[in-house]
């Protein structure tokens, strides 16, 4: 699972500033006067003035325990409503019916079908070339706000994520395969198989760093790029992939430290 602290994900902050709370969570007289209109209780007021400012800012309801004290504080006092008013969440219709008319406020929709479709699309078009779940995550989020939809939980986001880059990943790993011959496959799984009189692979071997350029080492790094050019051409093998893809992290799943990389030996797709 990817960190949600790792994107872009509107949430709010652990320290909130004195600037950022009346810029973003100070309720305009109209909308103080909205609010009262809709509710006809303290409690349930509040509530509704903080789904408000949290999805003019975020584009998401938070979840009632989501919400910092000092934003509660400070927006019960923004409005003058009696010390010790908290916040009364609804629930179920009426809930719903409260979140229809936030939404019905700031002009946004509610489409999470077509959210869930915008987000999907722009992920497996950038997963062509990114590798970061973060990375793809921020795309699909930029987005869905820009057609103005209120965006799906980052659970939602992050498992799809996931799931769009295995199969991307797969694809171009399979593009590769099919770019290799018998003779270069069969290569490439000797790696796995052959040992050193230490017991590891020749494949461990291929992953080793080079060593400093010293005179004593320099026929060492000759040596093993001799052998890594032996495996095959390995332009011919990337024919078509995303440079990005070659020279950054690859991930399969949400695993880390593999790399599409033939040549220096840290390929992660499987040569079937």
């Amino acid at each position: 699972m990817t960190s949600i602290e790792r994107t872009a994900y509107p949430r709010f902050k652990r320290l909130i500033t004195a600037h950022e709370l009346h810029l973003f969570f100070a309720p305009t007289r109209g909308e103080a006067a909205w609010a009262a209109e809709q509710m006809d209780s303290d409690g349930h007021q509040l509530a509704l003035l903080l789904a408000l400012k949290s999805y003019q800012r975020m584009g998401r309801f938070p979840k009632p325990d989501e919400y910092p004290e000092m934003v509660v504080d400070f927006v019960r006092r923004a409005v003058e409503l009696p010390e010790g008013t908290v916040p009364l969440w609804a629930t179920g219709r009426t809930a719903e019916r409260q979140r229809t008319e936030v939404r019905r406020r700031v002009g946004a929709t509610y489409d999470q079908a077509e959210a869930r479709r915008i987000a999907e699309g722009s992920i497996r078009k950038e997963a062509a070339a990114k590798n970061r779940p973060a990375d793809l995550i921020n795309i699909a989020l930029e987005r869905v706000l820009g057609a103005g939809l209120e965006l799906p939980a980052f659970s939602t986001l992050d498992a799809m994520a996931s799931a769009v880059r295995n199969e991307v990943n797969s694809l171009i790993c399979a593009g590769i395969h099919d770019r290799m011959s018998a003779v270069e496959r069969a290569g490439l799984l000797r790696l796995l198989e052959e040992r050193d009189s230490d017991g590891t692979t020749q494949y461990n071997r291929l992953k080793k760093s080079a060593q400093s350029p010293t005179w004593s080492h320099f026929k060492r790094p000759i040596t093993h790029l001799d052998g890594v050019d032996a495996l095959g051409d390995t332009g011919v093998w990337m024919d078509g992939v995303a440079s990005r893809k070659v020279t950054e992290p690859f991930q399969r799943g949400h695993r880390s430290g593999d790399d599409l990389g033939a040549r220096n030996g840290q390929g992660s797709c499987a040569v079937r």
